[in-house]
């Protein structure tokens, strides 16, 4: 028995190297790369709509006095992104104020003058720099607002005056700051200027004939925007 399995032993001993030769050489496969996500680009390029709030308020030298006023609207736009940081469009805008709380100004001979702006508007092109999901912008273009409602009074009465102009058309000018935090959707800070020129009596109560007043609007301005089609990030589940 012990010469049988000494000679089994020799033989499998003998037999190994000669399988070893038949085999097939292991071929090496490179292990996969680790996976990494596609990077992030926003393109700004595309239509959006939204709305805003804010405050509008005047230097003093306005009839509608120093007071901040609520206001709200809304705008739409376009936007074209290129070269490749750079960004470009047009945008109009439209927003709605409150009357004024201001008491209108009191002149020598007892005439009390007030004033109201509650709809502006404005047509702008907008030329801007981004970065990642920022936008830094400045714009600047076509100012409207509703109609100069002027009044005069003297001891509680009107009275009949005459202006070189309602002064309805101006310009605009701003600057801000938009940021893109979900796809299709941005937030935005903005300062917009309006002026419409100056106002000069030409006619009523003495004590008015030949007094002026600024008529402009400095405002400050929260916005959300939707994007449509092309804005936001591409290339990511984000």
């Amino acid at each position: 028995m012990k010469k049988f399995l000494l000679g089994t032993v020799a033989l499998a001993a003998l037999a190994s190297p000669a399988l070893a030769a038949d085999m097939p050489a292991r071929t090496y496969t490179k292990a996969p790369p680790p996976y990494t996500a596609p990077a992030v680009v926003y393109n700004w390029t595309g239509f959006y709509i939204g709305g805003h709030v804010g405050g509008a308020f005047t230097d003093g030298n306005n009839l509608m006095g120093s007071d901040a006023r609520f206001m709200g609207g809304v705008q739409g736009g376009f936007d074209y992104q290129f070269a490749p940081n750079w960004v470009m469009g047009i945008e109009a805008q439209y927003s709605w104020l409150p009357s004024s709380s201001n008491n209108g100004l009191v002149f020598p001979g007892g005439t009390v003058v007030t004033g109201n702006t509650d709809q502006i508007g404005s047509v702008t092109g907008r030329l801007g720099y981004t970065w990642g999901p920022t936008l830094l912008y400045a714009k600047g273009g076509y100012a409207w607002r509703d109609s100069n409602n002027i009044n005069a009074a003297v001891g509680g009465v009107p009275v009949a005056f005459t202006t070189d102009g309602n002064h309805q058309n101006g310009y605009t000018v701003g600057a801000g700051l938009e940021y893109m935090f979900a796809p299709n959707w941005s937030a935005k800070a903005e300062y917009q200027y309006y002026n419409f020129g100056k106002t000069t009596f030409t006619g009523g109560p003495s004590d008015i004939v030949g007094a002026s007043f600024r008529n402009d609007e400095h405002t400050v301005k929260l916005g959300i925007n939707y994007r449509f089609g092309w804005g936001g990030p591409v290339g990511s589940n984000y």
